[in-house]
């Protein structure tokens, strides 16, 4: 497999795959050098000589060719003849009336370059590798059996079945055993593959948060009373263009109205609660309250604001209607976690916060503003309210709720897109670009009242 979860993981493998072939080098040239390879220098040397240029040559493609897995096999390819023409040295290229046991440091190379290509991880290599040596050291083994016993059969499977045999029946248990762990490496990766993919197909229908939280807690994520700030945005004659659009084009406006607000809500570490036609409900403090939650969710909704005042003006430029946005935010304790419905479970938040929330939002269509906030919201933010032009209401009655309440709401500037001289022209109000200016200073200690 080539995909990876953890390229980092891919990088510090390689790096110990590179220190393990200057082991094996090192090992290489010392056996040279103190006089371990009697009557095969020449074969030694070549064997050193052309490790170490295969070892740079390795090392090089790792880093200015990567993935290319023709090059893996073909280095492991080579790696085996190595071991195969060292073996050789051992077993058949001296005099017959020679020992041809091999030397511990002959063993110690054919075992480190076996730890090497285990180390890669992957079956096809090990089973390239260890069925190169094996069938070649076996075959060396073959042979010298019938150089020493030709007269009867008996003789010719005891000098078969010595030592040497022994060793090469270890060097294949390892590699069998190299090679169940890449296999097992194989199916983990598949499963942590597929959990991956599980949990990105589920970040397409829950915020991140609440993915994590699903994961992590599962079916103990039940009900709980919490703090939350509540917000619900929604388009104003959104049903009248859906009446008359093409469906391609409605599902166009929607899905960037939607992306646009989706996005703003995670980036200021909300979750999106549902999507209801052209209604967007979103949660700060879920799965978890936090201090910050009503600080952040009222920098979302101004951005938002902005944002869609923004997308607004654009949309009316290429000649879509002026979709204004309205925003009810609030301020309360909620009900949330997983509400069971039988065959149907939802994450979610349930209470009169919640209804509050809504109610907020449909109040800023009636005072054709782009945003309400409830006075519960403000006195629980941690740092001064933001300036804008607030205006304040008090005691304001609610469809449905017994108690009034008083609330801050943006007023929204008249001819915000101006038609002058055949393009538009923002007046009036301030972009995300612009805000973020005073945004970035030190915020006003007082609400302003416009």
């Amino acid at each position: 497999m080539t995909s990876s979860l953890h390229p980092e993981w891919d990088f510090a493998r390689e790096i110990r795959s590179i220190l393990l072939r200057f082991v094996a080098f090192a090992i290489l040239l010392a056996n040279l050098l103190l006089g371990g390879s009697e009557g095969a220098e020449g074969t030694h040397l070549a064997v050193v000589v052309s490790y170490f240029v295969m070892s740079i040559a390795s090392v090089a493609t790792a880093r200015y060719l990567p993935g290319r897995s023709w090059l893996k096999t073909l280095f492991v390819v080579l790696d085996a003849l190595l071991v195969t023409l060292l073996l050789y040295a051992h077993i058949l290229a001296g005099p017959i009336t020679e020992n041809h046991n091999l030397t511990t440091t002959s063993l110690v190379v054919a075992f480190i370059l076996l730890v090497h290509v285990g180390l890669k991880l992957e079956r096809r290599l090990v089973l390239v590798f260890a069925g190169i040596v094996l069938t070649s050291w076996v075959s060396m083994l073959a042979t010298t059996a019938v150089r020493h016993h030709t007269a009867d059969a008996v003789s010719l499977l005891a000098s078969f079945f010595n030592q040497d045999l022994g060793l090469t029946v270890s060097f294949g248990f390892a590699a069998f055993a190299i090679y169940l762990l890449a296999r097992d490496h194989d199916r983990t990766r598949k499963e942590a593959l597929k959990a991956d993919q599980r949990r990105l197909n589920l970040t397409r229908f829950f915020s991140p948060l609440i993915v994590s939280e699903l994961q992590e807690r599962g079916d103990a994520v039940g009900l709980e009373r919490r703090n939350a700030a509540i917000m619900f945005v929604d388009l104003r004659d959104f049903t009248s263009f859906a009446e008359t659009a093409p469906a391609r084009e409605l599902a166009l406006v929607l899905a960037e109205y939607r992306q646009l607000v989706t996005q703003a809500i995670f980036d200021h570490g909300g979750t999106v609660d549902k999507f209801i036609g052209d209604g967007i409900m979103a949660v700060f403090g879920q799965p978890r309250p936090n201090q910050d939650d009503a600080d952040r969710a009222l920098a979302c909704a101004l951005d938002l604001v902005d944002a869609l005042c923004d997308w607004r003006n654009h949309g009316v430029r290429n000649g879509y209607p002026a979709l204004d946005a309205a925003i009810g935010l609030h301020y309360g304790t909620v009900v949330g976690g997983v509400l069971d419905s039988g065959c149907h479970s939802e994450f979610t938040v349930i209470g009169d916060t919640v209804n509050v929330a809504q109610r907020l939002e449909t109040l800023a269509k009636s005072l054709d503003a782009p945003l309400v906030v409830s006075s519960e919201l403000l006195a629980r933010l941690k740092g001064p309210v933001p300036p804008a032009l607030w205006t304040p209401q008090t005691a304001v009655a609610l469809p449905g709720r017994r108690l009034p309440i008083d609330v801050w709401y943006l007023r929204r500037e008249p001819g915000a897109a101006r038609m002058r001289d055949g393009r538009y022209d923002i007046e009036g109000v301030q972009t995300a670009l612009q805000r973020s200016s005073f945004q970035s200073g030190p915020p006003a200690s007082n609400v302003g009242i416009g």
